[in-house]
């Protein structure tokens, strides 16, 4: 099968949001740059299956890459969502202390957040922690006003895309199977891809080679002959919560983590959009992409969820979903190991980003910046007079609009005024954006972290059939286009009859 070949001066491997964040910022400089992806679309592993908070920096060690890059990418997070249209809310977090034992730990988790530089710590007695939210029971809390959520799908979307605007190459479905090492000081890196569609070969020819393969970072480095790294993945499940208890919770609560935990511990967590959602548990296991959600732990979710939100009822768990953790620590050791973000001397051009676990989310414009600057000791870079950083897209959905813009909208485009999906009041004309999105990604759950359609109480029961409609009739899909989230997952064999018209049902 012939080879393609793609002239490139920066490749970033893993379309995940430090990646997708790394490309944004490359793109601002007169470079050319490529990214890669092995799913059909950006955020498909670990940076759309977490709780989608944005950690404050008091749980690393001081000094750690982890405290640095979590503290400075929550500072940047305000004006970045400001510039893509992303919906961001500063509800601060409550760490408890259920009991005396866990009040050293509070103390160490201010003093640890103080020296890096995390701004309004403070510990607070119950009666402040009831005026913050109430009904939370325990001895004290630590209070993190500068801790947050964000969609993280929608943000690692709004990256790739605000990226490819300004001129990177986003390249989906396309997995990396081998990278050639530079044969002599410059010269380029050969990395040889494999479309997930077509089993089609495209070879990429870099100057400077960028890991952000998550789960398969370690995979990425020893292609490049680099065996130092392991990845042990740890999954995480999570139950989503009905919107009926929107508004239940006005902040975090965590409990005080406990030592050489894999994890922070089970907890409830608003979302921007108004579901709850109960998580996550912490297994380590042996399958990179088992998203599998197991018996006991969803039992153990719904009995925790009770136990922190007593006014729960079982019609309230609408979905669950699974997470897993790039750790770099085996199950005997547990804990946490800092963040590699690395410039390999051994091989000049091969920027190394291992065990980005959390808090990734909260780190990617950090860790971007450094690998900038990584990058710009191999290759000049020039800022571009041309950059746009704003994506031009609203924050809000159509439905929480004003009543008087939603009514002008409709008359300007009708397609506004017909509902898709009747739990998230999501419309036609969403769907249809949804659906012709700049990075060219077709699949159901790109449309869904687009638009929120199947996102819902019916969780698709209403909108698919409608959402299949439009693509069938107006894009003219066939049933062998229509792919859940990959080329393994396809929706549909064919028809089951043709009515009298000719038309297919």
């Amino acid at each position: 099968m012939p080879v393609n070949d793609t002239y490139t001066d920066v490749l970033i491997i893993g379309g995940g949001v430090v990646g997708c964040a790394i490309a944004r910022e490359l793109s601002r400089y007169r470079v050319r740059v490529a990214l890669v992806e092995k799913e059909l679309d950006v955020g498909f592993g670990t940076s759309s299956r977490n709780s989608g908070v944005m950690h404050a920096g008091f749980n690393y060690k001081p000094g750690s890459l982890r405290a640095k890059v979590d503290v400075r990418g929550n500072a940047l997070m305000d004006d970045l969502c400001r510039d893509l249209g992303l919906k961001i809310k500063r509800i601060g977090k409550l760490t408890v202390a259920l009991d005396e034992a866990d009040v050293p730990t509070l103390n160490r988790l201010k003093e640890q957040g103080d020296a890096n530089g995390v701004p309004g710590l403070e510990i607070i007695p119950p009666q402040t922690m009831q005026k913050l939210q109430k009904g939370v029971e325990g001895l004290m809390a630590l209070h993190s006003p500068s801790s947050a959520i964000i969609s993280p799908y929608a943000l690692t979307i709004a990256l790739a895309e605000n990226a490819a605007a300004n001129g990177a190459t986003i390249r989906l479905g396309r997995e990396v199977t081998e990278i050639r090492r530079p044969a002599a000081p410059g010269e380029s890196f050969e990395v040889t891809t494999v479309s997930a569609e077509d089993g089609r070969k495209e070879t990429f020819r870099a100057k400077v080679v960028v890991n952000s393969a998550g789960l398969f970072s370690d995979a990425v480095c020893r292609m490049a002959g680099i065996t130092d790294y392991r990845i042990y993945p740890c999954r995480g499940e999570y139950y989503v919560l009905d919107k009926r208890l929107d508004g239940s919770l006005s902040t975090l609560v965590y409990q005080a983590p406990k030592p050489n935990a894999p994890g922070l511990g089970i907890h409830l967590t608003p979302t921007v959009d108004g579901n709850i959602i109960i998580g996550p548990s912490a297994e380590y296991i042996d399958g990179r992409e088992d998203h599998a959600c197991t018996a006991d732990v969803m039992a153990a979710l719904r009995k925790e969820g009770h136990d922190l939100l007593p006014s729960l009822r079982m019609s309230d768990f609408i979905r669950n979903f699974a997470g897993i953790r790039a750790k770099q620590t085996p199950p005997e050791v547990g804990g946490n190991l800092d963040f590699v973000i690395e410039d390999r001397k051994d091989v000049p051009g091969f920027v190394n980003l291992v065990g980005i676990e959390s808090p990734g989310l909260t780190s990617a414009p950090a860790i971007a910046e450094m690998v900038r600057d990584m990058v710009a000791a191999h290759i000049p870079l020039a800022e571009r007079d041309d950059f746009n950083p704003r994506s031009g897209r609203s924050p809000f959905f159509f439905s929480e609009l004003p009543p008087d813009v939603r009514a002008d909208m409709i008359a300007e485009n009708p397609n506004y005024g017909e509902i898709i999906c009747r739990c998230e009041q999501i419309t036609k004309q969403e769907i249809i954006d949804a659906i012709k999105n700049p990075l060219g990604a077709k699949t159901l759950i790109s449309i869904k972290y687009r638009a929120r359609a199947t996102m819902g109480r019916c969780q698709g029961g209403f909108c698919l059939p409608r959402i299949t409609r439009i693509l069938r009739d107006e894009f003219g899909w066939k049933p062998e286009n229509f792919l859940l989230r990959s080329v393994r997952s396809p929706l549909y064999a064919g028809h089951v009859r043709e009515d009298k018209g000719g038309d297919v049902r």
